[in-house]
């Protein structure tokens, strides 16, 4: 039986724009003689959805429509999407910072957010002070904050500067300082936002350690935004897509991830300048595409099959040492391999003015599922320099769609990693 600890239904949020508040005297009355009568909202029915990159006809914008969704006792989940499509909204909801239009919250233990930089903290009281507060504030008595002090300040590495006020410290400490107040004082429901990208290396690696301690250990839930992607693949294990303040996807966070990326990079295998001058005088591109072993350029491809990313220039000045180089990064922009064109047999000539096809070629069970990114450059050396580099040119698509793969075998869950050779093994019986 599932233990639900938190239950979001049909939940939206209206915003006005142009005002503070939640609209004028006019609107606010007309809405109240609507509810007197027992009548709907007048104001529900109108608005545009929430997409910052166009111009809407409303003063009206739903920052989040219908939103439903329900988290289980000790699972962390994931929320992402581009900026603007309500995700900060959504926790804000969920931490009871501002009431939802319509649809209800429901949720059982203590609530703690981290919001953003500083939150819940009076920057004119001393990090010790504002532990005591937040503390307070989450239902403590003041001996179960002094019970717990000595790990937050250990965890947020702040010693020296506990009595020191808060508006003395930089924004690094103050998140450090709060995420540790927030994960130690021991609430049933932790929600954090991207905050974490304010801290250093070495604190994010403590705080997700702690999270994933915090829900596996302890079985306390976590709601994680951040466009991190690496963080919210170690960290969740389902996560919500939101776009334009709706939910687009709602699964296992591989998944999620994939849909995500596939709609942020629209996956294009090609990408052509034949209309456009793109170079310099020694050199000018024509286009970069991603192809089967018949040259068709597509999508998505096999693990099974292989891959050729082809560049087309010419070469405008001649007598110099040109040569290709490809950049292949994952979905979280980790680069899993670079490769140049320096095993030809033509590496070390001087090329002549003219068009030229360069194309490299992945072999077969090499890349694992997921988007793929590459960067494509031209340079000469003898000196060395970029004549062309653009990072993230094309992208595409890795699919392992075999029922019995040779890389997996029987197993239909997704395999970790972001290459997937095919090893050779060998299994003798010794007896």
């Amino acid at each position: 039986m599932k233990d639900i600890i938190l239950k979001a239904e049909n939940i939206s949020k209206q915003y006005r724009l142009g005002t503070v508040g939640t609209g004028t005297l006019k609107h606010d009355i007309n809405r109240w003689w609507h509810r007197i009568r027992g009548k709907e909202d007048p104001y529900l029915k109108i608005g545009d959805t929430n997409d910052r990159s166009t111009k809407g006809e409303s003063d009206y914008v739903w920052a989040l429509q219908d939103i439903s969704f329900e988290v289980e006792r000790g699972e962390v989940l994931g929320i992402i999407g581009k900026n603007g499509a309500g995700k900060s909204t959504l926790l804000k909801i969920l931490s009871k910072v501002t009431a939802p239009t319509t649809g209800t919250i429901k949720s059982r233990g203590r609530i703690a957010s981290l919001l953003e930089v500083g939150t819940g903290f009076n920057g004119e009281l001393t990090g010790r002070e504002n532990v005591y507060l937040n503390g307070a504030i989450l239902g403590m008595t003041k001996k179960e904050i002094t019970a717990k002090l000595d790990e937050i300040i250990d965890f947020s590495g702040c010693q020296r500067y506990i009595d020191t006020p808060v508006k003395r410290y930089s924004s690094g400490m103050t998140v450090r300082l709060a995420f540790a107040v927030a994960a130690f004082l021991e609430p049933e429901i932790l929600v954090i936002d991207e905050v974490l990208a304010v801290g250093d290396a070495e604190f994010q690696k403590k705080a997700i350690g702690k999270m994933q301690d915090i829900s596996k250990g302890e079985g306390r839930t976590v709601l994680f935004v951040s466009h991190n992607m690496d963080s919210i693949m170690r960290l969740c294990s389902k996560s919500i897509l939101l776009k334009n303040g709706r939910i687009i996807d709602y699964d296992i966070t591989s998944k999620v991830i994939d849909n995500y990326l596939k709609c942020e990079y629209q996956t294009t295998s090609y990408k052509s300048w034949v209309d456009q001058y793109i170079g310099n005088d020694l050199v000018r591109i024509y286009d970069v595409k991603a192809h089967n072993l018949q040259y068709e350029i597509k999508n998505n491809f096999k693990i099974t099959e292989f891959v050729g990313i082809s560049v087309s220039y010419e070469v405008i000045k001649e007598g110099n040492k040109i040569h290709v180089a490809f950049n292949f990064y994952d979905r979280n922009g980790i680069n899993i391999f670079d490769s140049h064109e320096n095993n030809t047999s033509n590496y070390y000539d001087l090329k002549s003015c003219g068009k030229y096809e360069t194309t490299v070629w992945i072999p077969e069970n090499l890349l694992a599922e997921g988007v793929i990114l590459v960067g494509v450059a031209i340079v000469t050396h003898n000196p060395f320099q970029v004549h062309f580099h653009e990072r993230d040119c094309i992208a595409f698509n890795m699919i392992d769609d075999q029922i019995i793969s040779p890389t997996r075998g029987e197993y239909v869950g997704n395999l970790p990693g972001i290459i997937r050779p095919l090893m050779k093994w060998d299994s003798k019986n010794k007896i």
